[in-house]
């Protein structure tokens, strides 16, 4: 017989033309030929086709091929792949098994083709996975430890207790991890337990992670939080209160105690106590004190005693907390020592007006015993904005800014009293401050807008009014802002012809001949409508579309008197102009309208006053009525290396009408006095030419 090279040594013809073969393989399974020979004569090709073929099928258990580890670790959150491969005839099948239960496909977990994949491993995947390779050969098995490594979990949280002075004190702290190398810390409130003086020797934190303490005192209440931690990203944490019951104390009370000499003055009796205090008793020299024989006398309710006007009835006295259960008092001696409250011997003015860049020093003094400390402050503000405290105890401002405009307070304080002045330092000659207090009154189809001028800077100034509807749509810049003027000495004003039941934001502006303040609080509200009752007007059959353009091809050049602005009507406008606004806006801050009272017939504006060094941006809008445009393009301007130019905010004032009319007058009169001095002088010389002819 001839073999494969797998079958050799195992195989042999026997009982004639019998093919046996031994110690049967997996892989001797396949096709086999049997084919008979004549030996006494030549072969041909015939005889080599009068075989018969035969199919040997070889049955096998199953055996693995490939199979995961025993013991296998992954990280809370990473990804698990585990591969089961086995063979055998027939062709086992492969699944995977927990707890008994086949492992079925889902959302993060896949079994495929004898493979088992979690997309992200979480704590409950730890566990035991068995692979089953079944035929009907048999059934093998393989099974994995999973082993998911991540921060600890408490099982057994502190939980609160309360205790008596002295006793001891057991929170319980319990956590399960792997890796299993836990470590326990115990904070009191922020800070390590052992980090605290009256703590760390009577604080011991046991094998379980449980906290004991011991012989409690009342300074051991509070909230502890215990930490377990194996290395493994941010640990859980857990808290609990204790706790401590203690009779009433006093705790550390001075043994002196100031009381200011013909002023209000308080007796403290700083005290604790767990249940909370019930009752406070005194004793004058060894005897109860009656504060009722004791005229503006009077204790509040922590115990603390007020002294209407102190004086020689308030000398040495003795304060006692008691409890109810159990009352042991425990007395400290306080002696009250009356001493002179701060007097101011030097007290600022009132009011102070000075201009803007200039110094200003604003005296203030005082005594007292002890000698007091001065100290300033600006109402409303934090801190001294800039301003300094001399030697003197004086407010030196050097320079006056328009920000240190306001009220001050200078304040003297020593042991036993604090005493305060005010006064209010006016800044002149600059912009106007904000106004306060903004209201707005909704009326039908109108609103009343009123409020309260700030300082003017020193200057007269006027106020305009903005106001926008509040619609659904892109935001837009604050151009789209419609202003009013209000007239002269008026703090209100009625804006009408609104729109019913829509929102209208509202603000108010101030500006004087230094330029615009900035605007105050928006407030918002909502025009009343017509009443239910009554019939609205009806509206025109066709309402006419206001189209109004920005203008155009704004450009900037500079010239020997200051930057020279210039460009183009709008392109499309359906309505008569009325004029143009321009804006200035200084190193990328906010936007300011420099003039907007430009000629509907001007296409060029001058802009002097510029400050050298400086990035300016201007832009230009449209008005026609009380519509406004979007702003034109923006031209960008720098001062660098430019010669200064006279400030605008320098330019004359127009002048009242009558001191306008008195400068005309005297003008006129002089010429007119010229004009008769050069005739009389044109004259008399001819005069004198007459004489001298006549003498000839």
């Amino acid at each position: 017989p001839t073999a494969a090279p797998v079958c050799a040594g195992r195989v042999r013809i026997e009982e004639g033309a019998s093919l046996r073969i031994d110690l049967l393989r997996a892989e001797d399974q396949g096709w086999y030929e049997c084919r008979v020979l004549f030996l006494d004569r030549h072969s041909t090709d015939a005889d080599f086709q009068n075989g018969t073929w035969i199919h040997l099928t070889v049955n096998a258990p199953p055996t693995f091929l490939e199979t995961p580890p025993a013991f296998v670790e992954v990280r809370e959150q990473d990804t698990l792949s585990l591969t089961c491969t086995a063979v055998g005839n027939p062709q086992p099948v492969v699944i995977w098994k927990r707890s008994d239960l086949a492992v079925q496909s889902g959302d993060t977990v896949q079994v495929r083709n004898g493979t088992l994949s979690i997309a992200v491993v979480e704590r409950s995947s730890a566990g035991t996975y068995t692979c089953h390779a079944s035929s009907k050969e048999g059934t093998i098995t393989h099974t994995t430890r999973v082993l998911v490594q991540g921060p600890p979990i408490i099982v057994v949280p502190p939980q609160n207790i309360t205790v008596n002075i002295s006793q001891d004190a057991f929170l319980a702290c319990q956590a399960e991890a792997y890796p299993g190398n836990l470590t326990y810390t115990w904070f009191q409130g922020s800070s390590n337990v052992f980090h605290l003086s009256h703590l760390q020797a009577r604080v011991r934190v046991l094998v379980d992670g449980s906290l004991f303490l011991q012989q409690t005192t009342p300074d051991d209440a509070g909230k502890y939080t215990c930490i377990p931690s194996n290395g493994l990203w941010k640990p859980p944490s857990a808290s609990a209160f204790v706790t401590v019951l203690y009779p009433a104390q006093v705790t550390t009370m001075l043994p002196e105690t100031h009381l200011p000499k013909g002023m209000q003055g308080v007796i403290r009796c700083p005290t604790r106590a767990n249940p909370p205090l019930l009752s406070v008793s005194w004793t004058r020299d060894g005897h109860p004190l009656e504060l009722e024989k004791l005229p503006g006398w009077s204790m509040r309710p922590d115990g603390s005693i007020i002294v209407a006007t102190g004086n020689d009835d308030a000398l040495g006295v003795l304060a006692t907390a008691l409890h109810p259960v159990p009352p042991q008092p425990s007395p400290t001696l306080c002696v009250a020592v009356f001493q002179d409250p701060p007097a101011f011997t030097v007290r600022p003015k009132e009011e102070y007006f000075q201009e803007v860049g200039r110094e200003l020093v604003i005296p203030c003094t005082a005594h007292g015993d002890p000698p007091p400390t001065v100290t300033w402050l600006k109402v409303g503000s934090a801190g001294t904005s800039g301003a300094q405290v001399d030697g003197n105890s004086s407010l030196v401002f050097r320079p006056l800014v328009k920000e240190q405009h306001g009220l001050w307070e200078c304040t003297a304080t020593n042991q036993v009293a604090s005493v305060s002045t005010a006064t209010s330092v006016h800044v002149l000659g600059t912009s106007p401050h904000a106004v306060t207090n903004v209201s707005v009154l909704p009326l039908l189809l109108a609103a009343n807008i009123s409020w309260e001028p700030g300082f003017d800077g020193g200057y007269f100034q006027r106020f305009s009014v903005w106001y926008t509807p509040l619609v659904k749509h892109l935001p837009r810049a604050h151009h789209d802002w419609v202003s009013l003027s209000v007239p002269v000495g008026a703090q209100h004003l009625l804006v009408e012809n609104l729109q019913p039941d829509m929102s209208y934001q509202f603000s108010v502006l101030a500006q004087n001949k230094l330029g615009s303040g900035p605007f105050s609080q928006i407030v918002t509200s909502v025009p009343r409508g017509f009443p239910v009752t009554t019939v609205p007007p009806e509206p025109p059959a066709m309402t006419m579309r206001v189209f109004l353009s920005p203008p155009q091809a704004l450009t900037a050049n500079e010239t020997v008197r200051g930057v020279l602005l210039q460009w183009e009507p709008p392109a499309q406008l359906s309505v008569a102009l009325s004029g143009y606004g321009l804006e200035l806006r200084q190193d990328k801050g906010g936007w300011e309208v420099l003039d907007r009272s430009i000629p509907s017939t001007k296409t060029q504006v001058l802009v002097p006053g510029l400050i050298k060094d400086a990035f300016y941006e201007f832009r230009l809008v449209a008005f026609a009525g009380s519509y406004i445009s979007d702003p034109s393009n923006t031209v960008n301007v720098s001062t660098a290396g430019m010669e200064v130019y006279p400030s605008r905010t320098q330019l004359p004032e127009l002048l009242p009408q009558p001191v306008l009319a008195g400068v005309i007058g005297g003008i006129c009169f002089l010429s007119v006095a010229v004009i008769f001095s050069t005739m009389a002088a044109c004259i008399m010389n001819r005069r004198r030419a007459a004489r001298m002819q006549k003498r000839r």
